[in-house]
């Protein structure tokens, strides 16, 4: 994995894929993706009209990553920001998902979570293990988050799969708004 940050933009290069912060351009791919039925089963709420996609991308979610990126590269502390980022086939350049990192206020602290979704067509390739491998080492070389968390819902067999096969160790059941996930935490220390 290499990390580079030059002035415009986050870039990780992983073996098949590369992470980058979200772009308008992304809009109609990850509307598409957030509307597959096995993206939006796991992820209420993240199928939305394409006009409010575009409303959070400009509004919330780019200008967080470029608040983040700052705080990062002047050494701050990153706080609750948010670090959103795309999944991308090196070969081809298409987006085909996205890492992200947050507080998840319902676990207990420290809460800054690992989360991610990938388009069907991209499923059990290793992309998704590859993406938060990536995030995670970007994450712990570069601010001064020491542990992270990630769920799955138990009945997510390849969800819990990219979770185990990233190092988390399972921390136990967890219920989050009437559903029950798998709980896994991963330390610093032990990446």
């Amino acid at each position: 994995m290499h990390s580079e940050k030059n002035p415009y933009s986050l870039s990780i290069e992983c073996k098949d894929i590369i992470l980058r912060e979200y772009q308008l351009e992304d809009l109609n791919q990850l509307h598409e993706l957030t509307w597959q039925p096995e993206i939006y089963g796991f992820l209420p709420g993240w199928n939305v009209e394409k006009e409010v996609r575009l409303d959070w991308l400009k509004n919330y979610e780019i200008p967080e990553n470029n608040q983040f990126l700052n705080l990062v590269e002047e050494g701050l502390d990153v706080g609750d920001l948010r670090l959103r980022l795309g999944i991308v086939l090196r070969e081809t350049g298409e987006f085909i998902g996205w890492c992200c990192s947050g507080i998840k206020d319902d676990l207990p602290a420290p809460n800054r979570e690992i989360m991610y979704g990938i388009s069907k067509e991209h499923r059990s390739k290793g992309y998704t293990t590859q993406a938060v491998q990536g995030i995670i080492q970007y994450l712990f070389d570069n601010t001064e988050i020491k542990e992270l968390n990630a769920i799955a819902l138990l009945e997510n067999g390849a969800s819990n799969r990219v979770i185990q096969k990233s190092n988390f160790k399972f921390v136990g059941e967890i219920e989050i708004d009437d559903e029950v996930y798998n709980h896994y935490k991963i330390h610093k220390i032990d990446f």
